[in-house]
């Protein structure tokens, strides 16, 4: 029966003409068989004098000899196809004839995988086959994936090949998750941890719940660049607790497991049955939370634009609130002025706060001069009042680390650098962090006109507000998001490319709303301005002036962010304009202030 389908299969490609055209139809199959005619066709591999290379060369100098003649492109490759299906049609009908299989063939040659070759290589040592699978689960690359056909091939039950190979895939993950703690270890993976934690990229994105399922998942669908190796990476550079990382990893070590033994003992179809059964378990898991969080609407006020119940100064210093860190991740890259964190921390929906506000933290420890407690550091929140894994549950800052670079030492002098931003960015995930507030009114958004403009302008980690505005107009279902017709538009201004804060998430609001968010960036170190010097946020600003002033005169908000020395330049560029309009830019400044068109928070 198999012979029949592999004879016939090929005639498929020749199509009905092809079909027609074949010597098969006026020549029935099995005389041709028993016949002294298929002996005369070369086939070397069973040492036959055939015309079948012949047949062979014939098709592949027909594809050469057409390769450039475009107009008979098609008729080309039609024909090419029917001259390969005949030459298959011949070879199979070669292997099944009695003339050959009564000649003595030539000896098989076992063509063996990457696995099975380095299975040979420890079996020459005399080790038992059950650690030799052990041995290839731990091999990066390799891990359980390729280690289970290697323990099937060996003759072994897979009742003693998937077990040895989840042992053996673990092995090395848990010394890894704390050797990567080391600086100097890090530094040298410093090219495989950036390839890892691109690829894992969306794992730390939610709550601890979605952390574990995505990494399962991600660890447990045998595809290239996933696997046990990569998720340890990508689980620590996200900042994951080692306990839930470990526990997802032997999760999808084991789900990989039974995947690649469905494959292997039952085909494609038993590893599609698998594959199925995990994405249905996946989407289920992440669906069912979605489900609860589908909208985004169970922290509104009534109405929603409605300013009156924004909470304020909920805890204090006496009576602090602490939460626990989830993940604490740097966000800038090498060539970046310093280092930038992004702190997510656990509230359980106990710490409530609208978009534009400050938290404050208190750093452990005393005062080496007085050995009181440190006093309260306020930080924008960079979150929307839904976190980042929009359930209401956690809050996020952006942090840039403080240091003080001493001349005289030429090094940075520990002695003078922040506390406070010194303990976040070297938080872990499960660490305690002290918070006060929220505080702060003065950022809010006005919301109650959904048409209203908002003009953000911020450098550095003055980005932190902005991020909560853009993710509660694009980003969530909030009412806020389904009302608004206006247009956000963003200026940030740092040092560099590397020095650029959730680029990534500006970069899909612009695509997902481009008629509704606008994105400008100065690049200090690499941009120039119309003077042919620095750009400076205010040059950025400069170059749109008539249209900046024009929103304002419309009732746009502009917002003001980071670090208090960005504004004298900013107001000395406003202005200008201003004066070239004829205006006088104290009373217009005046008059913006008293609309409550006029925002700053600066440190």
């Amino acid at each position: 029966m198999m012979v029949r389908l592999f004879t016939i299969f090929p005639l498929f490609f020749l199509g009905v003409e092809g079909f027609t055209n074949s010597p098969f139809l006026h020549t029935s199959i099995t005389n041709k068989i028993g016949s002294a005619e298929i002996p005369k066709l070369h086939l070397s591999a069973f040492g036959h004098e055939t015309n079948l290379g012949a047949k062979l060369s014939k098709v592949v100098k027909f594809g050469r000899s057409n390769r450039n003649n475009n107009k008979s492109r098609h008729s080309n490759a039609v024909r090419l196809l029917k001259n390969a299906a005949m030459t298959v049609c011949y070879a199979t009908l070669l292997s099944t004839s009695p003339a050959i299989a009564a000649t003595k063939a030539a000896p098989t040659v076992e063509h063996l995988h990457k696995g099975q070759i380095i299975a040979n290589f420890f079996r020459s040592f005399g080790l038992p086959d059950i650690a030799i699978l052990a041995i290839i689960s731990a091999l990066p690359v390799v891990e359980l994936r390729g280690a289970v056909p290697v323990g099937v091939w060996m003759g072994l039950p897979i009742t003693t090949v998937l077990p040895a190979c989840v042992f053996g895939n673990m092995v090395p993950i848990i010394p890894l998750l704390y050797l990567l703690r080391n600086e100097s270890l890090k530094k040298m993976m410093k090219p495989i941890l950036n390839r890892a934690e691109k690829k894992s990229k969306s794992l730390g994105v939610g709550s601890l719940k979605k952390q574990w399922v995505s990494l399962a998942a991600f660890v447990g669908i045998p595809l290239p660049g996933t696997g046990a190796w990569t998720g340890a990476m990508g689980a620590f550079l996200l900042g994951m607790p080692t306990g839930i990382a470990l526990s997802a990893i032997f999760s999808g070590v084991v789900t990989a497991g039974v995947i690649m033994s469905a494959i292997t003992l039952a085909g494609k179809k038993g590893g599609i049955v698998a594959l199925s059964a995990l994405a249905l378990f996946t989407a289920n898991e992440l669906l069912n939370g979605k489900s609860e969080e589908s909208k985004q609407d169970f922290l509104e006020a009534e109405p929603y634009w409605d300013q009156k119940t924004v909470p304020v100064n909920t805890y204090k210093n006496k009576t602090p609130f602490t939460g626990k860190v989830v993940s604490t991740k740097r966000i800038v890259g090498p060539k970046a002025t310093g280092e930038t964190c992004h702190i997510i921390m656990d509230t359980n929906g106990d710490y409530k706060y609208w978009e534009g506000q400050s938290m404050g933290v208190i750093a452990p420890g005393t005062r080496e001069k007085d050995g009181k407690p440190h006093a309260v550091r306020l930080y924008s929140i960079a979150s929307s009042r839904y976190g980042d894994d929009m359930t209401g549950n956690t809050s996020s800052l952006c942090v840039r680390r403080a240091t003080y670079w001493d001349p005289d030492l030429n090094a940075e002098d520990p002695a003078k650098q922040g506390v406070c931003s010194n303990f976040l960015c070297d938080t872990k995930a499960g660490d305690d962090v002290v918070m006060t507030g929220p505080v702060g009114k003065v950022m809010l958004l006005p919301e109650e006109d959904p048409k209203t403009d908002y003009i953000m302008v911020g450098t550095g980690t003055g980005i932190a507000p902005y991020r909560g505005f853009i993710r509660r107009l694009f980003m969530e279902k909030t009412p806020a998001a389904a009302a608004y017709k206006g247009e956000a538009w963003l200026f940030l201004g740092v040092a560099n490319s590397d020095a650029l804060l959730y680029d990534d998430e500006w970069q899909e609001a612009k695509e997902k709303f481009p008629d509704n968010f606008r994105l400008d960036y100065a690049l200090s170190r690499e941009q120039q301005n119309k003077k042919g010097g620095k750009m400076y946020i205010q040059d950025k600003m400069e170059e749109y002036a008539d249209e900046i002033f024009n929103k304002l005169d419309a009732g746009a908000h502009i917002y003001f962010c980071g670090l208090k020395g960005m504004m004298p330049g900013i107001q000395d560029m406003l202005k200008v304009v201003a004066e070239s309009k004829g205006l006088d830019y104290d009373e217009w400044s005046k008059g913006l202030k008293k609309k409550k068109q006029w925002h700053v928070e600066v440190y």
